[in-house]
């Protein structure tokens, strides 16, 4: 499956850019989006574009912290041993 080929933060990111974008079609639905398909593809794209881009660049940024903590951990074991 191509999902599974998918780095975390990637899949974080689409998660979050398909949330957003179900918001804005709740939206588009309860009227808050002029019904012209310039403003419903910008409200689609904002959303979905926002949440995705935050979401995945918040988990890349765990993801690297917890590689550099590791690598931290590991350097410090082999300092011990030798």
């Amino acid at each position: 499956m191509m999902i599974r080929r998918l780095s975390t933060p990637l899949k974080v990111g689409l998660g979050a850019a398909v949330i957003g974008i179900s918001l804005a079609v709740i939206g588009i639905m309860r009227g808050q989006v002029p019904l012209n398909p310039l403003s419903v593809l910008l409200a689609l794209g904002i959303s979905g574009g926002s949440w995705g881009l935050v979401a995945w660049a918040v988990a890349t940024a765990a993801v690297d912290v917890e590689q550099d903590i590791a690598t931290a951990e590991q350097e410090s074991n082999e300092e011990v041993l030798s």
